[in-house]
Formats: structure tokens, C-alpha cells, sequence
């Protein structure tokens, strides 16, 4: 798959920029708060219709401005597709593919597929449960994009439920119990379906990270992903799934009628990451820690290239200076020519001279893209 050209409209901080990428490597060199980044977060955006910078449509459209326009033409072997998304500074963003206006958002998501690898990543590790379970959706929406569907259904569901809790809080039970039911019965059932398709996302990444991470560390340490749901799960069956699932939501009644909000599902997941038996987040330095997060940025190719049967592209944004010399080479002997690549850095120094010679090279001043000459 690969991504032909970019147009930004009134997006961020460019006006009017077209880029026509001619090489599978693209390097934008230029100094912090220039615009590279919100390159990057342009390709993303079409490819998980989610910024990992988890900001309101209305940030991401020009100061002044009522809409922003991000446009691209992708070559895969089916064929040219041209992807459209609008966004609306106060107004429901729509996309359009091939020009046509397409009503639900889940039909647009998987004609580009992309992986994200950026400094923030980091905080995969170190940081709390919600990262890691937004990490885990936004890629199972490029596995299966029905799956953004499904988990949109399980938070309208959620924020439902938590509506009713409060406003019963604190008082004694009644006629209340049933319409409670219903939305147990309605949180089960959406809930089940995020937690058996995460379920089966981790059994299939797991393996892959830690072959790569063998690969890095050069087999001195052994990385597990755990998937931890909220609701114990035994067995991947649907039934089995659902009646746990309400099981749980009786233990934790009073709690959740005490505290008005909902305190089971899979809104309270945990993806375990442990290397040689210990947890990472409390393992080792931090270079051992961005070795963990390189091996889940590398799975995540391999697993959405051998589901989808096309190498993603990939977004690298400021993340070799965060890499020492040898996981760099590691990343970029991986890379290669496999996959389209979009990196980002301050300077030119961490390249070296055959990778500088087979890239394009842009620079980035103030929201304008100026090829190398």
C-alpha cells in the first residue's frame, strides 16, 4: 500500500499544503511546533478516524476557519482509492471515498491502514491501564474495522448506564431494579463482544512481540502480553462471556448504587506487559522499556500486513532520538523498503548516508513543506 499524495486544508497549522510522496522513505526535518507532527496525525486520522493525541475535532481545524480537509490518494492492489475526511469546528465530521459521501464511518475505515510510532508510546509502559486499552482498540479497528462499531455501541451503552446509577444514587431500591436490568442485560451483551475480539487481538500480537523482542534484547529477556479483562474469562465463548459478565455486575451492585457509576466491563481492562516474569512498567531502564515498546510497534505491522495482505504504512514521529544506536538499526533494518515510512526528526544526524540517499527529504517551516534541493 502506498500513499501517493496528501492535501491539508485550513488542518492545524497549514493553510493549503499538497505533498506528493516519491519515494517509500519520507523524512520531514525541522524544528519543534513546525507542523511535522500534525503531518503525521493528518495520515493517522484517515487511517483509524482516532488522533493519538486524543484532541476534539475542533483543535484540529484552523483558528478562524469552520472546516478542515484532509485528502489523499492511496495505491493498493486493488486499485487507486481517494480518501476525503472534513472536519467540522462545530458540526459531525463526514468522509467521502472516491468522491462519495459514505453515511457510516465504519465503511471508510481499512482502505488505509497505518501504524503510529511516537515518543508518547513510551507511556504504553509507564503509564495507566486506559493508554494500553486505547492502544489495543485502535488497533483492532484496523484488524477489523466492524470492531469501531462495536465499541462505540459498548460506550453509548456505558455512558447510559452511569447516567442512570447517578441519578438512582444513594436511594433505597424499587421499581428502579428493572430498568437496571435492562441495561445489565445491554452492557453484557455489547461488552462481551469488546472483550472476546481484544481477547483474540492479544492471542494473536503476542507471540509475534515477543519474537521481536527476543530479536532486539538478542534473547536475554522474555517479554508476555497478558490480556487481563475486568470480567473473568475462561473460555472465549459468547454465553460464558455474557453470564460471567452479569455475575460480576451483581457482586459489584451495591459498590456501583454507592458510587453511581459502572465498575464492570471492559472499560476497566488491564494489557499486562511483562519482561523475564516482572512487571515492565517496574522493570529495568528506560532503554529497556522502549525495547518492550519497538517489539509492540513492530507486531503491529506484521499482524495488521498478514491480515490485511499489504504492508501498512509506517508513521515514525520523533522516535529515533529517543532510541539508542543499535535498537535504531534494529528498527530501520526492519523497515527497510517493506513498509512506506513518514519519519520525522530535528536533524539529519541519525541517518545514515544509503538510507539519506534512497529518501525523500522535506523540510517543515511554520506549516509549508520545502523539498530538499
Amino acid at each position: 500500500m502506498y500513499l501517493k499524495t496528501l492535501n491539508l486544508r485550513q488542518f492545524r497549522n497549514y493553510q493549503d499544503q499538497k505533498v506528493e510522496f516519491n519515494a517509500a522513505k519520507t523524512i520531514l526535518v525541522g524544528n519543534n511546533a513546525q507542523g511535522k507532527s500534525n503531518l503525521l496525525e493528518a495520515v493517522e486520522l484517515l487511517a483509524t478516524l482516532r488522533s493519538h493525541r486524543m484532541t476534539r475535532d475542533r483543535d484540529l481545524v484552523q483558528e478562524g476557519e469552520a472546516i478542515a480537509q484532509i485528502n489523499a490518494t492511496l495505491e493498493r492492489q486493488t486499485g487507486v482509492s481517494d480518501l476525503t475526511l472534513t472536519l467540522r469546528r462545530n458540526g459531525r465530521r463526514s468522509v467521502a471515498l472516491n468522491g462519495e459521501s459514505i453515511r457510516r464511518q465504519m465503511d471508510f475505515l481499512g482502505v488505509l491502514n497505518a501504524v503510529q510510532f511516537s515518543s508518547l508510546d513510551l507511556e504504553l509502559v509507564r503509564g495507566g491501564p486506559e493508554g494500553r486499552r486505547n492502544w489495543l482498540d485502535t488497533l483492532l479497528i484496523q484488524l477489523e474495522p466492524v470492531y469501531a462499531h462495536i465499541l462505540q455501541q459498548y460506550n453509548h451503552v456505558l455512558r447510559q448506564r452511569n447516567a442512570f446509577l447517578k441519578k438512582t444514587q444513594d436511594s433505597a431500591p424499587s421499581n428502579q431494579d428493572s430498568e437496571l436490568a435492562v441495561w445489565d442485560a445491554q452492557l453484557a451483551t455489547t461488552g462481551t463482544r469488546v472483550i472476546r475480539r481484544r481477547d483474540r487481538a492479544i492471542q494473536r500480537l503476542a507471540p509475534i512481540a515477543s519474537a521481536w523482542h527476543a530479536s532486539i534484547s538478542g534473547s536475554t529477556e522474555v517479554l508476555q502480553i497478558k490480556y487481563v479483562p475486568n470480567i473473568p474469562l475462561e473460555d472465549n465463548h459468547p454465553e460464558e462471556v455474557q453470564q460471567a459478565f452479569l455475575a460480576k455486575i451483581q457482586q459489584r451492585m451495591i459498590a456501583e448504587m454507592h458510587q453511581g457509576t459502572t465498575l464492570v466491563g471492559p472499560h476497566r481492562d488491564e494489557v499486562e506487559l511483562t519482561i523475564n516474569q516482572t512487571p515492565a512498567r517496574q522493570y529495568g531502564s528506560q532503554g529497556q522499556q522502549r525495547t518492550l515498546v519497538l517489539a509492540l510497534k513492530l507486531a503491529e505491522l506484521q499482524l495488521i500486513e498478514e491480515v490485511v495482505k499489504e504492508p501498512p504504512l509506517l508513521l515514525l514521529d520523533d522516535v529515533l532520538a529517543e532510541l539508542d544506536l543499535s535498537r535504531q538499526n534494529q528498527l530501520l533494518d526492519a523497515i527497510q523498503d517493506r513498509f512506506q515510512t513518514l519519519i520525522t526528526t530535528t536533524h539529519l544526524g541519525s541517518f545514515d548516508s544509503q538510507w539519506l540517499k534512497s529518501s525523500q527529504i522535506l523540510f517543515v517551516k511554520a506549516g509549508e513543506l520545502i523539498p530538499q534541493v
